[in-house]
């Protein structure tokens, strides 16, 4: 079975939470041997709090976890001596960036098979001077990495951003073909990585109407078109620039595997609108697998023990689905 590190997360946040009842899950510990990097403290409070039959065994490395079904395998990073739940702190953002930076590692030295990551805490980052905005972008340098998207799975739709964490002013003039095309070759290789054949990729346009013809802006003229033009030079199947106003209801009744989307909120909204607690984050064009549950820390229920673990799951069982 694959072995899979899981990073806690924001200490403040559900990441612990959903975590726990994540490998309390029968369905996780059949397909893959989960290795947590955390806290003990955090993840002895979470079990706390939960109440449920596991047991904590802290590791020095993933090579001596064995799986065991009633047990939490956790790499002990010893980064806080306590913690406060329901709120951004400079300490809980130091932690979780430590975190990831160990798990990309262990992934880079084959120490792991994939690397699932709780949420974390863009206001926690920057209170704690991590310059990255969030994980893509960390992971990204960790990695080496220029040629990357953020792509994401809920229910029957697949997205995948040309645009990630910027303002939307600053939008248009990150439109260029060359992103663009970009973009697309690694919508192909999302679906590779998924293991769909024959991928039909589509693309949205960034303007109402995908432009009409440039009566609504020019980008879908000048940069959105001859970059699908290059794309399909390349072999690549792929349609567009379609209105977004429809695109999304076309891939939702199956008509596409994967969209293209210009920028974060685009595509975040029809996915999170169909599969707000079962999306995924998976980032792709890195050479590890990385995915993420698709929501934040959830500060206004985090350490309630009622936060919902199954994008968690989900992120878990397509870490373990996805080849590279």
């Amino acid at each position: 079975m694959k072995k899979i590190a899981i990073t806690m997360g924001d200490p403040g946040g559900v990441g612990p939470e959903i975590i726990v009842k994540a490998l309390s899950s029968a369905e996780i510990r059949e397909i893959c041997i989960p290795v947590v990097i955390g806290d003990r403290l955090v993840i002895e409070e979470a079990m706390h709090m939960l109440n449920l039959p596991l047991k904590l065994r802290v590791l020095k490395s993933p090579e001596e976890s064995g799986g065991e079904r009633e047990t939490i395998d956790l790499i002990d990073m010893k980064l806080l001596g306590k913690f406060m739940g329901g709120k951004p702190t400079a300490e809980g953002g130091r932690a979780c960036a430590s975190y990831i930076k160990k798990a990309a590692e262990l992934a880079l030295d084959k120490k792991v098979d994939a690397v699932v990551t709780a949420p974390i805490s863009k206001e926690a980052l920057k209170m704690a001077g991590i310059r990255w905005p969030g994980h893509t972008e960390m992971l990204a340098e960790l990695t080496g990495t220029d040629y990357y998207a953020m792509m994401l799975a809920g229910g029957p739709l697949k997205v995948i951003l040309v645009t990630i964490h910027t303002s939307l002013k600053s939008v248009p003039e990150m439109i260029t073909r060359e992103r663009v095309l970009k973009t697309i070759r690694l919508a192909k290789k999302a679906c590779d990585m998924m293991e769909i054949e024959n991928p039909e990729i589509a693309v949205a346009g960034l303007n109402p109407h995908a432009g009409e013809a440039g009566i609504f802006g020019d980008e879908e003229i000048k940069e959105i078109i001859p970059a699908i033009e290059d794309a399909k030079k390349e072999g690549i199947q792929v349609t567009g620039p379609l209105p977004p106003d429809t695109i999304f209801h076309k891939a939702y009744k199956g008509e596409f595997d994967i969209v293209v989307c210009m920028y974060h909120d685009q595509g975040l909204i029809p996915l999170k609108m169909i599969a707000f607690e079962q999306g995924v984050n998976v980032t792709v064009g890195l050479p590890i697998i990385r995915t993420s549950s698709d929501h934040g820390t959830a500060y206004d229920i985090a350490w309630k023990g009622i936060a919902n673990s199954s994008s968690m799951i989900e992120a878990i069982k397509m870490a373990v689905k996805l080849k590279i």
